[in-house]
């Protein structure tokens, strides 16, 4: 869980950031940023007082790593070429059936995120998170292929794959006690959310190369409201209270402030003294040799670091 936050910033600041400060944030982030924030619920603290629920993080542990990405998307920049005076210049991955192969390992990966965070599987509820889980994955995928086909006029596999990944940090907070019905819904419009967040993020020019804002920070957000919504059922349309609604949007709103606003801090420190960014020469050449010395993947024919 710890680490989660981590890896949530690296994919939005990637192909610009130095390494070193990017480890010296990461330091923070684990070390002080999240553990707070759990503290808040998971240690006793005040959201836990309050009655907040988040069983296995989609605020406390996605959001927060959204929002501290959002922060270092803002003040990193964006990559060189991604907006010009003719729009929007999209920068595509180099491999879509590799980033499929990664989000099913992290949809096989979340039923030790979320069924294993009841910490037994004998009597305990193992086998329903794992339900509600899959079907708000699944759900997530589908409904962003539609909304991508509706907006763009093609089904876009990049908004597919970020659909599955949007269900799953949505269902995170409410999977021990969102009935299955409102568990596919609630993915169902995580999927919707990531393409449009995706979409306005893209607009405000802010570069998020993976979308890490919009599934983790956004939907994170949505998964801890939908809990409100949905979580109180006693047939299949009631609904939730507008009690626990309003705490779960105070817990929202509360790791939004700290994070971001921490995060921002540490950036803008960050960049003032040892500096952030890698130069424009470094970025074109690719972090793998400015960073790291080597080709990630080395020129057909020739030897690493020949340029003839």
């Amino acid at each position: 869980f710890c680490a989660t936050p981590a890896s949530i910033v690296s994919g939005t600041l990637a192909e610009r950031i130095k390494l070193l400060p990017f480890l010296i944030f990461t330091v923070i982030l684990t070390g002080v940023l999240y553990p707070i924030t759990g503290a808040w619920q998971w240690g006793a603290g005040w959201l836990s007082e309050m009655g907040f629920a988040d069983f296995a993080g989609s605020t406390l542990v996605h959001s927060v790593g959204g929002w501290a990405a959002l922060a270092g998307a803002i003040v990193l920049g964006p990559r060189i070429g991604k907006y010009t005076k003719k729009g929007i210049n999209p920068i595509p991955g180099h491999n879509i059936p590799l980033a499929a192969l990664g989000v099913f390992i992290l949809w096989l990966g979340w039923f030790v995120f979320n069924p294993g965070s009841t910490t037994a599987v004998g009597g305990g509820s193992f086998a329903y998170i794992a339900c509600t889980t899959n079907i708000a994955a699944a759900c997530g995928a589908i409904a962003a292929m539609c909304t991508s086909w509706v907006l763009f006029k093609k089904p876009d596999p990049s908004f597919s794959l970020n659909g599955a990944l949007a269900g799953l940090v949505a269902i995170t907070a409410g999977c021990d006690s969102m009935p299955m019905h409102w568990a596919a819904i609630t993915g169902a419009i995580a999927g919707v959310l990531v393409v449009l967040s995706c979409v306005a993020v893209d607009r405000m020019k802010i570069d998020d190369p993976v979308g890490a804002v919009s599934v983790h920070g956004v939907c994170g957000a949505w998964g801890t409201l939908a809990i409100g919504l949905f979580c109180r059922d006693a047939g299949l349309f009631t609904t939730g209270s507008v009690e626990q609604t309003m705490i779960q949007v105070i817990g929202i709103l509360a790791a939004f402030a700290w994070s971001f606003g921490v995060s921002m801090a540490i950036f803008l420190g960050i960049k003032y003294t040892m500096g952030l960014r890698v130069s424009a020469e470094e970025e074109v050449e690719g972090l793998d040799m400015c960073e790291h010395g080597m080709y990630a993947y080395p020129p057909t024919g020739g030897v690493a670091g020949d340029k003839s």
